[in-house]
């Protein structure tokens, strides 16, 4: 296995930072079908824009003891005024408490660890993260946001993050992280990710336990539930080959896949920011091995 530095130890934000970067660069690095990645532009956007907006976001979104939803907003805010476009909302919600988790003494010991202080992260938050975070997703305006019954984002709420989260957990797999303590990444995403031998192998068995698991939610908003299982179906046989060890990039098919869903305007975007998130744990559970 490659090895690499391990995270700097004696900042947390620097620290955080720092592995905010390497996650949302190792987005863009790896081929991961129907996303952007530096061998695939798509849906109007290109890598440049992703690496733009995280550098942009890494700052606010790190800064060690600040509130969840002040992260968000400072994050978003700022990957905004960068580019000019909607690159890392999803990516933000689901950095934000985790980076926050993992600021924590004892975080880092386990994936157990992680997640148990992820939980008493996302049981603190209070009604001022949900108006941060709202303002945050009114600014993004993110495809198919639409309005809702209760807790709608553009008017004041009234219930903490994770519980305004909640009334949104059954049409957005995002909002479904805060709900389940980001039940995909650890469940799904990190084991996969944790048994590839490098980084680049390791991002796309994640992609592909994550996009054959379930739904994704984005393709589900824009296209309907038929199209994300068709998608879920395809990924099926990708994920057996990444389980068995197949460098996927070596077979034609699998940039002829890329390009098919680019082509049909589908963006498994939820599962891109999953992604992301997993990368951010690795990187605190086994700094040693996955960080460069």
């Amino acid at each position: 296995m490659k090895r690499a530095r391990a995270l700097p130890a004696a900042d947390p934000a620097a620290r955080g930072r720092q592995a905010f970067l390497w996650a949302c660069a190792l987005d863009v690095q790896v081929r991961k079908p129907g996303n952007v990645s530096l061998a695939s532009p798509g849906h109007r956007m290109d890598a440049a824009q992703f690496i733009a907006a995280a550098t942009a976001a890494a700052g606010p979104i790190s800064s060690a003891g600040a509130p969840v939803g002040e992260r968000i907003e400072g994050a978003v805010r700022a990957a905004w005024e960068a580019t000019q476009c909607n690159t890392n909302l999803g990516i933000v919600l689901l950095c934000a408490p985790l980076l926050a988790a993992c600021e924590r003494p004892g975080s880092a010991k386990d994936a157990p660890a992680l997640r148990a202080a992820l939980e008493a992260v996302l049981r603190s938050l209070a009604v001022a993260d949900t108006r941060a975070a709202y303002r945050a997703i009114a600014l993004a305006r993110p495809a198919g946001l639409g309005r809702a019954p209760e807790q709608d984002v553009f008017e004041a709420p009234t219930v903490g993050l994770r519980e305004a989260m909640a009334l949104a957990a059954g049409r957005d797999r995002i909002a479904w992280q805060y709900v389940h303590a980001h039940a995909d990444v650890f469940d799904l995403g990190l084991p996969a990710f944790l048994v590839a031998p490098e980084a680049a192998p390791a991002m796309q068995r994640a992609f592909l336990e994550l996009l054959a698991g379930r739904p994704d939610s984005h393709i589900v908003r824009k296209h309907g539930d038929a199209v994300a299982q068709s998608v879920m179906r395809e990924a099926a046989p990708w994920r057996a080959r990444a389980r068995q060890g197949h460098v996927l990039d070596e077979d034609p098919a699998f940039a002829g896949w890329d390009r098919d869903l680019k082509e049909k305007g589908i963006n498994p975007g939820t599962t891109a920011d999953l992604c992301v998130a997993v990368a951010l744990a690795a990187a605190f559970l086994d700094p040693a091995s996955r960080f460069p």
